[in-house]
């Protein structure tokens, strides 16, 4: 809890400045002073002196003395209420809520700047003084307390889901501590990761501070007391307890004369202490319960153990809800009784809940209306817009939940389902669906389902360019239980009927493509969009065939809303169709489904940069033909000024004598004239440079996104611009297939970029390159070699997982909640569990089946062979890809069940589950009977529960509301614990915080670095102010901001900020997510670095088990990173460990590059250093002599990588034969004494076998050989210290190292 620190641990955002809590640790560890105790800068700034922050006294109320909060830093550009919330959450101040401040005896405005306060200045005195409660402001301060003192108990959200935004490394840095101290233990690479490292360890519940404190059931009061006053009515028992009723009051809270069965809301009078009564009800409750002070205390000091940023609220993004959770009977999601749980609803938006609805679209427009002239302006403007959207995401995708699952009455029940609107906390729902015919030659539901998901993302574009008078409404998708719903903010006159011979729409189409409206009131702002999107002005006809000049797509809409505004509908067409994908040919009887196979912009963008190269390029030939055509011509006119020159040099030794005294007067005046000559040299210079730059006002590069769409053109000359604006979408087409893919795939083979963990990093890759996930078919294909099989398997597993999620979707899509867990279960058992149960059985309650009779239970039919038939014709339709005849056995069950619930939204009951009857009958043999019980006893302490789980023996048990049959599967209904919806939202990234960090990054690569660390720290303030401490742009920010400061040498600062991106990464983007991984090997490299390696390998370990659970063992990648945690462990001297994740490293380097790579033979040359180490000479010798050869046959004899291989394979041999002879002089000499006192029971054999054994540890008694193993040691930990990778010399192998992504990081 955020509340709960002290002020030693209270993190940044508890200062009311963010950027400058965050600011002054990092700029100390640089060694600098901070900025404020440098008076001599500001002075040279006098708008930096303006602006620059000061220190507040701030004077709190109390009863018998008043204190003052250490130190206040504020910022004149801020508000007086960013002020006020910082003393809210200040941990001095906790008991405050309901105040305003005043200064020099005025009270302050809270939403007036700093500046605007007169006399406010440095060492200025703030005074709290508390204010009467409102109703309002009565139950805002009764959620705040019960949050701060931990009363609040656990909620059951319908959107965020079980441990949504939980984070794991507090357990991470618990583990790291303890095996600080214990010896370095061997690391099973051949076993499977067990889930579990993905679930919160349990603690121990946390220190009571009060029994109970809830709302009475006397509420709310009767008319006469509320109008002498009274609020709300509490019911409060304490740790010792008693109970309390207290009644809330426009003055405070004091103890009342109610009990459960009287009613009298009269102060009590107690009498030792008269009326209890208090402004605060934290203060109340220290008078009333002896104990709660302590309580409170621990449990500040309980709630303290964990990082600060793993507990705040998560307010501005959707917290990431994890696909695995624990069992329903752990103590981690443990359903514990709070009256004041239901009664949230009511506190949260009062009797009639109105403080919850708001006017979304008036909100959305009038935050875009605000000024953007300053920087602070442009701060509070995107932080209300980032904070709109977060909350209307948050209200769309609780009211998409409920329309989903029909609990909201439709506008036009009528009407066919998917035809059905909705209103609900003012959002307008649809269902994505064609529900009237809108998309019928486009391919109906297929093709409506994928215009909504285009549509978010073209109003995403739309609001990062953030174009003056074009506005969108609100726009979210949902897709929850095989239904997709579209949420929008109501749009003024959207619901308007036109007048006759009016139309709704001003521009574009208007009743499909018959009527079209090209109203010129849009033109200049649609004429903006199109600029940025690279759209031509095209014309389009309508059913008259009159022509219609346009700035975009027919199909995007103008509409003037009623009040006033411009407003842009329906964005799914902003590109052109991929016309070469719709002719190629599809696999019989498996036709694409659907016409909307659109080009991404990111393609379009990338296309624009290529022609606007070749057009650079062309005009640089050109003007360096006309170069060579100037000086032919000067060459020539040169000769003939030689001729005249010469005639001149005769005549000048005549005339010097005579114009000696003459050039001394002219001395002074041909020294002005050079100075103006000078003047005009560069002049003429910099014109030169102005012609040197080229003029791009000649190039042009747009599309038209309507060809190939149905558009008639009339005349020889329209036809002629259509053929054209066909012949450039067709360019478009051929430049994907032709050079962005094999690009991608070649970066890939020459390991340029990463390849991908999962699904999700996948499809980041492609987008990032423009390429549509309908080329994954395609893409698999052309990964024929044993370099790209990583990419391939991936590409496979995700064309797999996303045909099951579509045949998931159309057996959910009708079906009661109540039943989709039985559904889902049946489905997994068909597609992972056929090898414990060849033939499952969907497991469906009697009583449901009766009940829902008009469900459609078409899932009970599915058995394994008919989905894996699915799947395939899925696969094949919309990828055009032919799956192998044993796919099924051949996917990874553990991953593909991973990427098929994080795409459905599901959530399982962690277990190890039993994918065939082998795994199933290990678990049954190694699992002891008590263990099972105990779990039974835990779920349900009735007998009976236990009796229910004696079929499957093989499972962890869990209660059970459903009798399970004697025939053991996979999963049961019992595991799919819950569903929550995926949110594609259309919130802008801050363009203002993305300026700073590019400001930040050019100003270093142009070697200013303290203007760049100046930017980069203003970057990361802008970032935490805008989206708040935990988002997925901030985790991103903090771990670019960590490889900087790491790359600057700033280490401590660079530990700092990993450890904030591995958090934050967890909570928002997943605990297993590509990214988190990213974050924890980046903190492992950054620990080393500093000297913390065995900390270092606690988080590398836990990153690789991570790892495996997202893809499985061998990764190419994770060549860099066992190559990294060997060189870890041969800094604490772990020389053995250390050779075992050196071999694992070549293991999967000849997998992925095969045996005679050269990425084989630098890992071979740093094996051998590493079998040196752990005394094996013989091996030693063996592997650097083949990485010699490879490294001889592939670069050759002379390459400087040979010859270093040769030398150290020189020195290796010449020390394996020194020890050899030494081991060999040992046995020889104990052989001799053996024969001489040995009994003649001793054998030569016994001898021998002792011999045998001396290699190992004979190196130690010979001082030369022991000297070349130190200096091999030395060499090798002296190339780590300098962070080359583990192998010494000049060579620094980590060059032909499979190559390192991010460098020296090893971030890979």
């Amino acid at each position: 809890m955020a509340d709960a620190t002290t002020p030693e641990t209270a993190p940044p955002s508890m200062r009311p400045l963010t950027y400058m809590a965050m600011a002054l640790p990092l700029v100390e560890a640089a060694g600098e002073a901070p900025a404020e105790t440098r008076p001599e800068e500001e002075e040279e700034d006098g708008e930096q002196l303006e602006d620059a922050p000061f220190v507040v006294k701030i004077v709190l109320p109390h009863e018998d003395k008043t204190f003052e909060l250490p130190v206040c830093f504020v910022s004149p550009l801020e508000q007086i209420h960013e002020i006020r919330q910082s003393i809210i959450e200040h941990p001095i101040a906790v008991q405050y809520s309901c105040f305003h401040l005043e200064h020099s005896g005025q009270r302050i405005n809270d939403f007036i700047q700093v500046s605007d306060v007169e006399g406010l200045a440095h060492g200025s005195e703030l005074r709290v003084v508390e204010d009467p409660y409102t109703e309002k402001e009565a139950r805002i301060h009764f959620i705040r307390i019960r949050e701060l003192i931990g009363a609040a108990g656990d909620r059951t959200d319908t959107v965020q889901g079980i441990l949504s935004g939980a984070s794991v490394f507090d357990d991470v840095v618990a583990d790291a501590a303890e095996q600080v101290e214990a010896e370095v233990q061997a690391y099973d690479f051949e076993a499977a990761v067990n889930p579990s490292i993905l679930l919160p360890k349990e603690t121990p519940p946390a220190p009571k501070t009060v029994k109970l404190i809830t709302l009475s059931s006397w509420n709310p009061p009767p008319a006469p007391l509320r109008q002498k006053g009274h609020l709300l009515y509490l019911t409060i028992t304490t740790n010792e307890g008693e109970q309390f009723q207290v009644t809330s009051h426009v003055g405070g809270f004091y103890v009342n004369n109610s009990s459960n069965n009287k009613f009298d809301p009269s102060p009590k009078q107690d009498k030792k202490a008269g009326v209890i009564s208090a402004h605060s009800l934290y203060t109340l409750l220290e008078k009333l319960s002896p104990s709660f002070a302590q309580s409170f205390v621990d449990f500040q000091q309980f709630a303290n153990r964990r990082d600060p940023l793993a507990t705040f609220q998560i307010g501005n993004t959707v917290p990431s809800a994890p696909w695995l959770v624990p069992s329903t009977s752990s103590p981690l999601v443990a359903h514990i009784a709070d009256p004041t749980r239901s009664q949230e609803t009511f506190l949260l938006g009062g009797a009639e809940n109105t403080d919850s609805l708001r006017d979304w679209n008036e909100e959305f427009q009038s935050a875009r209306e605000l000024p953007k002239d300053t920087i602070q302006d442009r701060v509070f403007r995107e932080r209300l817009i980032a904070k709109l959207h977060a909350d209307y995401n948050d209200a769309a995708a609780r009211g998409a939940v409920l329309v989903a699952r029909g609990e909201v009455a439709p506008l036009n029940p009528t009407e066919g389902r998917d035809a059905q609107i909705f209103v609900y906390n003012n959002v307008f729902f649809s269902f994505g669906a064609d529900g009237v015919g809108t998309f019928t030659s486009e391919g109906g539901d297929e093709a409506a389902k994928v215009a909504t998901g285009k549509d978010v993302f073209g109003v995403k574009l739309v609001n990062q360019l953030d174009i003056d008078g074009l506005y969108t409404p609100g726009t979210v998708v949902v897709d929850y239980l095989g239904k997709r719903i579209v949420g929008q903010s109501i749009v003024p006159g959207i619901f308007k009927q036109p007048e006759p011979g009016e139309n709704q729409i001003h521009y574009g189409a208007v009743d499909g493509k018959d009527v079209v409206a090209a109203d010129q009131a849009f033109a200049p702002g649609f004429e903006k969009l199109a600029g940025f999107l690279r759209v031509k002005k095209h014309a389009v006809w309508d059913k008259e065939n009159k022509r219609h000049d346009l700035e975009a797509s027919v199909e995007m809409k103008g509409l003037l809303g009623t009040d006033g505004r411009k407003y842009v509908l329906d964005l799914y067409r902003i590109t052109p169709l991929d016309i070469q994908w719709m002719e190629e040919a599809s696999p019989e009887g498996a036709e694409y489904p659907h016409r909307m196979t659109v080009l991404r912009p990111e393609l379009v963008e990338s296309l624009g940069k290529q022609k606007a190269r070749e057009y650079v390029n062309a005009e640089l030939r050109k003007r360096a033909a006309l170069k060579e055509e100037e000086t032919k011509e000067e060459t020539k006119e040169e000769t003939k000024e030689e001729t005249k020159e010469e005639t001149k040099e005769e005549t000048k030794e005549e005339t010097k004598e005579e114009t000696k005294e003459e050039s001394k007067e002219e001395s002074k005046e041909t020294k002005e004239e050079s100075k103006e000559e000078t003047k005009e040299e560069k002049k003429e210079e910099e014109e030169e440079e102005k012609t040197d730059r080229i003029d791009m006002s000649g190039f042009t590069f747009a599309l038209n996104p309507d060809v190939f769409s149905g558009q008639v053109p009339q005349t020889d000359e329209e036809k002629e611009e259509m053929a054209k604006d066909e012949q450039d979408v067709r360019e478009a087409c051929k430049y994907l297939t032709e050079t962005v893919i094999p690009g991608l795939l070649r970066d890939l083979k020459e390991s340029d970029i990463s390849f991908p963990m999962d699904g999700r990093s996948l499809s980041a890759l492609l987008h990032r390159r423009g390429i549509n996930m309908r080329y994954l078919g395609k893409l698999a294909q052309e990964s024929d070699s044993t370099r790209l099989e990583c990419f391939r398997a991936v590409c496979v597993r995700e064309m797999i997982s996303r045909s099951f999620k579509h045949i998931a979707a159309k057996y959910l899509k009708s079906l009661p909640l109540s039943l989709t867990s039985a559904c889902l279960a049946h489905l997994y058992n068909c597609l992972l569990g056929f090898g414990l149960n060849p033939k499952p059985q969907a497991e469906i309650d009697e009583a449901y089946r009766a009940l829902f009779s008009d469900a459609d239970l078409a899932f009970e039919k599915v058995t394994p062979e008919s989905l894996r038939e699915e799947v395939q014709h899925e696969v094949a339709r919309r990828f055009r890809y032919t799956l192998a005849e044993d796919w099924y056995s051949e996917t990874r069950p553990l991953q593909l069940l991973r990427e098929t619930a994080l795409k459905l939204g599901l959530q399982l009951q962690a277990s190890k589950f039993h994918f065939t009857q082998a795994e199933a009958d290990a678990a049954a043999a190694t699992a002891p009977a008590p263990a099972l019980a105990q779990i039974n006893g835990q779920a349900s302490a009735e007998s009976t529960g236990s009796k229910k789980k004696k079929g499957k023996k093989a499972r962890d048990a869990s209660p059970s509301s459903i009798v399970s049959t004697a025939v053991p599967h996979t999963f049961s209904p019992d595991d799919f614990v819950n569903v929550v919806p995926i949110i594609k939202d259309s919130c802008p990234r801050s363009a203002l915080a993305e300026e700073a960090l590019e400001a930040g990054r050019l100003s270093i690569y142009q070697n200013q670095r303290k203007i760049g660390e100046d930017l980069l720290l203003e970057s990361l303030s802008l970032h935490e102010q805008i989206y708040g401490l935990v988002h997925p742009e901030v985790a991103q920010m903090y771990h670019t901001l960590s490889q900087m400061y790491f790359n600057l040498d700033q280490k401590d600062a660079a530990v700092e900020l990993a450890r904030k991106a591995v958090i934050v990464s967890e909570r928002t983007l997943g605990l297993d997510s590509a990214e988190t991984v990213l974050n924890y090997l980046n903190l492992s490299l950054f620990l080393h670095q500093r000297g913390d390696s065995k900390i270092a390998l606690v988080y590398a370990q836990h990153a690789l088990d991570v790892w495996k659970m997202i893809y499985g063992p061998d990764h190419p990648d994770t060549i860099t990173t066992i190559n990294n945690y060997a060189v870890m462990l041969q800094s604490i001297r772990a020389y053995h460990e250390s050779r075992r994740w050196f071999e694992e490293s070549l293991r999967v380097c000849e997998k992925v590059f095969g045996r005679q790579s050269i990425n084989s033979a630098t890992l071979l040359f740093q094996l051998a250093q590493a079998l040196a180490l752990d005394q094996d000479a013989k091996a030693a010798v063996d592997r650097m002599r083949e990485s010699y050869n490879i490294f001889k046959a592939v670069l050759g004899a002379e390459d400087k990588n040979t010859k270093e291989a040769e030398h150290w394979l020189e020195q290796l041999t010449h020390n394996a034969v020194s020890i050899a002879k030494q081991a060999k002089d040992l046995a020889a000499k104990r052989a001799r004494a053996g024969y001489k006192f040995a009994s003649s029971g001793a054998t030569v054999g016994s001898v021998t076998g002792a011999g045998a054994q001396l290699p190992d540890r004979a190196a130690a008694p010979a001082s030369k050989d022991a000297r070349n193993i130190d200096e091999l040691m030395k060499y090798i930990e002296g190339s780590d210290k300098k962070g080359k990778g583990g192998s010494g010399g000049k060579k620094r192998p980590g060059r032909a190292n499979p190559k390192r992504r991010g460098g020296a990081a090893g971030t890979a």
